[in-house]
């Protein structure tokens, strides 16, 4: 459907959704920046490119605030059971890689593993144990905070960020 979007707000809907803008959730704050840019006029091209997504994510969060209004736009939590061997994995390693870098160990992710098992009793693979610092990574955690740790593709904290910031923003990582 070509044309002008249906979308609609009241003044105190377009308030909820600029201080949804300005709030910590990404998520939630791109889906209400969406529907504040639909309501300056922006097409669904326009914002799918801006944001990095297919214009049917456009559409479907247009059409959930449509019918649910801002609340419909808040992040929910997924199904299923709690994940305690990730909750357990960065109970550990955010003090751990918090650290100041001098003569401090560098932690691999199987150094890492193993001071998990160690200190929690929970045994977590290196492929999930990266799974859930790259997640910590992207909500938060700076290269210098991160200090030296070193994945398992050989690379310092600050060459991983990068890499990782690079692959969710659509760009092929550097060689």
């Amino acid at each position: 459907m070509a044309g002008k979007s249906p979308v609609r707000a009241t003044p105190e809907q377009v308030r909820l959704l600029e201080a949804k803008a300005a709030g910590a959730d990404r998520a939630e704050a791109d889906r209400a920046r969406c529907i504040l840019l639909t309501l300056r006029g922006w097409t669904g091209s326009r914002l799918a490119e801006a944001f990095g997504v297919g214009e049917d994510t456009v559409r479907l969060g247009r059409s959930q605030f449509m019918n649910g209004g801002v609340e419909a736009l808040e992040t929910k939590p997924l199904p299923g059971p709690e994940p305690v061997k990730t909750q357990a994995a960065l109970r550990v390693a955010e003090p751990l890689l918090s650290a100041p870098a001098t003569n401090r160990i560098n932690w691999t992710l199987a150094r890492l593993a193993d001071e998990i098992a160690a200190r929690e009793r929970v045994t977590i693979s290196k492929s999930q144990l990266s799974k859930a610092l790259r997640k910590k990574i992207l909500c938060g955690w700076t290269a210098a905070r991160l200090g030296r740790l070193s994945f398992h593709t050989g690379m310092e904290a600050t060459d991983a960020v990068r890499h990782l910031r690079d692959l969710c923003r659509g760009h092929r990582p550097r060689e």
